[in-house]
C-alpha cells in the first residue's frame, strides 16, 4: 500500500522564514491592537447570527423520502422527534473507489463526531449523501463516522439542494421548513482544524492567503496535488484509517 511521505507533508516546514523577534512588552502591545479587531469580528459574527434568526423561512414537503439503514424514511422522520435539523449534503462519485471520493466533503464530515451538544439544544444532525445508500454507507463505515447517514440520491431535486451544501431545517408539528443554507467557505464552521490553523503564525499554508514573503504555502486551491484536502492520491483523513487496518474495499 502506498503511503504519503509524512516527513514531506506532516513534519518539518521547508522554510527559514521567521517573524520579527521582539521583547515581550512590544509583542504584547501588538497583540493588544489585534485583540481589538478580534473582538469587533466576534461582535459582528454575533450580529450576523442574529440576522439569521430573523430570516423568513420556506416550507418543505415533510414526506420527501430518503433511504436510511432500514429503508425508506421521510424527511420528517429524520428529525428524530427533535425541533431542528442540520444536514450536510455529501457529494458522491457512484461506482468510484474510496480514494476517488470527494476530498472536501470528506474533510468536512470527518470533523463531525460528538452530537450530544447539538442534541441538548433539540437539534438533530444528519448527512444526506448523493450516492446510493448501500455503496455510500460502506464509505461511512470505512471512515469510522457515526453521524446518521441517508441517501438523498432521488430526493435532492425535491429538497432544492445541491451537494456540498449545509442546510438547516425547522419542524413545527408535522410541518417542515428550510431556514438557512450555505456552501463553499460557509461550510468551514464544520471544521475546527481551519480555525486552529488560523491562530498559528503560518496559517493554513494555502496559496491564496495574504502572508509575508517566505511563509510556507504548500497547499494549492485547485484539484492538483497536494491540495488542501488530498495528498498522495487520497483524501488526507483516509490515510490514518488505512494505517489502523481498516479496509476500503467495496
Amino acid at each position: 500500500m502506498n503511503t504519503p511521505d509524512q516527513h514531506k507533508f506532516a513534519r518539518g516546514l521547508d522554510t527559514s522564514a521567521l517573524p520579527a523577534v521582539v521583547d515581550r512588552a512590544t509583542w504584547q502591545a501588538e497583540l493588544d491592537k489585534l485583540r481589538v479587531r478580534e473582538k469587533a469580528h466576534t461582535r459582528e459574527g454575533d450580529a450576523i447570527a442574529a440576522a439569521r434568526r430573523h430570516l423568513p423561512i420556506v416550507e418543505v414537503d415533510p414526506t420527501i423520502t430518503l433511504i436510511g439503514p432500514h429503508g425508506p424514511v421521510t424527511l420528517l422522520e429524520v428529525f428524530e422527534a427533535r425541533s431542528l435539523l442540520i444536514v450536510y449534503y455529501h457529494m458522491w462519485h457512484t461506482g468510484q473507489p474510496a480514494s476517488a471520493q470527494c476530498e472536501g466533503c470528506t474533510f468536512s464530515t470527518t470533523h463531525i463526531n460528538e452530537l450530544s451538544y447539538l442534541h441538548s439544544r433539540d437539534v438533530t444532525y444528519a448527512t444526506f449523501c448523493e450516492g446510493p445508500y448501500e455503496e455510500s454507507s460502506r464509505y461511512r463505515d470505512f471512515m469510522g463516522w457515526t453521524v446518521p447517514w441517508y441517501s438523498a440520491q432521488d430526493a435532492a431535486t425535491a429538497l432544492f439542494a445541491e451537494f456540498g451544501m449545509l442546510v438547516c431545517y425547522l419542524r413545527h408539528g408535522d410541518r417542515v421548513f428550510e431556514t438557512y443554507w450555505t456552501t463553499g467557505r460557509g461550510n468551514e464552521v464544520m471544521a475546527p482544524s481551519y480555525g486552529l490553523l488560523d491562530l498559528t503564525v503560518y496559517g493554513r499554508q494555502e496559496t491564496w492567503e495574504d502572508s509575508p514573503a517566505g511563509w510556507p504555502q504548500r497547499w494549492g486551491g485547485n484539484t492538483s496535488e497536494p491540495n488542501a484536502f488530498r495528498i498522495s492520491g487520497r483524501p488526507i483523513s483516509q490515510w490514518s484509517r488505512l494505517a489502523a487496518g481498516r479496509s476500503d474495499e467495496p
